[in-house]
């Protein structure tokens, strides 16, 4: 069943950071996929202009590689639908989807919509946020605009371009800073030219069962240079979690502080099963699943990482805590 899905890739990145480059190495390079870009950009230099037809009524346009590029002024599901109306009558032809969001956005609602409508989550398959940020105005931007850590909060793979023109020293600094701010997200260079298709596409980021891995120098790392308001922190414990309380103290936490969360995973013990129990979140939406067995000679734990705004970390620990059995 989940086969049939459309995986869709959301793109994100701060002005400037290289989106623009990419996206239009994606439509124009000879990779073999056949990838519907959304454009969500409103106002802004998007795609070359000379790919987009000038007439605003066409906006789904066939590149000459197999991709097709849309824009978007107006409803995402609206234009999702249309995609899919137009590959099941065979008018058009795409096997997955990219979206890239304005430079300034939040990418958190345009995640949602992959859960809160059925007809868009029943065709479409979220598979991960890709977040890019310029290592040479990386930290500025993630000094002067919350919506650059929003973005990387956000992600599930960061991408980190101009490399090639910063120190190592530089990007030594601004990885850390990432990794604070968003510990599960794996960082690779990204340099102009290349195609890291394979970075970006089948990342499986919103898979529940997805393994939970957490960057090992941010659990060891304890200096902080930056007060940023996005920041993430992680709770252990080798008890087990009583389910019914964790239930009720994690739905609390969501209606106070679902806002401000941006992403949150856990793999948890729970009392009374013999298998992982795998949870993740978007905002106010949070979705639970069994995972596998605990394995002879694995000792159950739990790990769970959550990543917001100004989120008050002690009252999240110590709450987990009196949830244990």
């Amino acid at each position: 069943m989940a086969d049939k899905h459309v995986p869709v890739t959301i793109l994100t990145g701060f002005l400037g950071s290289g989106k623009t480059t990419l996206l239009n190495r994606i439509l124009k390079e000879d990779h073999g996929h056949r990838i519907a870009v959304i454009e969500n950009e409103f106002g802004e230099e998007g795609v070359d202009n000379d790919l987009l037809l000038q007439d605003r009524e066409e906006q789904i346009v066939e590149m000459n590689n197999g991709c097709i590029c849309c824009t978007v002024r107006g409803d995402l599901i609206r234009i999702l639908g249309e995609l899919k109306e137009r590959r099941d009558a065979g008018e058009v032809s795409f096997d997955r989807v990219v979206i890239e969001t304005t430079g300034l956005a939040d990418p958190g609602p345009v995640a949602q919509t992959f859960f809160l409508d059925d007809d868009i989550a029943d065709y479409f398959l979220l598979d991960a946020v890709i977040t890019i940020v310029d290592a040479k105005h990386g930290n500025q931007q993630l000094d002067e605009h919350k919506e650059a850590q929003e973005q990387v909060g956000f992600a599930d793979r960061i991408l980190m371009s101009k490399t090639d023109i910063v120190t190592e020293q530089e990007q030594q600094n601004l990885r850390q800073r990432l990794g604070r701010i968003n510990p599960r997200a794996p960082i690779r260079p990204v340099r102009f030219g290349d195609a890291p298709i394979a970075d970006i596409l089948d990342i499986r980021g919103f898979n529940l069962n997805a393994v939970l891995e957490i960057d090992p120098q941010f659990l060891t790392s304890d200096e902080h240079e930056h007060d940023d308001a996005v920041q993430s922190f992680v709770f252990k414990s080798n008890r087990a979690f009583d389910p019914l309380k964790l239930e009720d103290f994690l739905g609390g936490l969501i209606q106070v502080y679902g806002q401000d969360m941006l992403r949150y995973k856990g793999v948890l013990f729970m009392k009374g099963s013999d298998r992982q129990t795998v949870f993740q979140g978007v905002h106010m939406m949070m979705g639970a699943d069994t995972g596998r067995k605990w394995q002879p000679g694995e000792k159950p734990s739990s790990r769970m990482v959550f990543i917001g705004r100004n989120l008050p970390k002690d009252t999240f620990i110590k709450g987990l805590e009196q949830c244990l059995a």
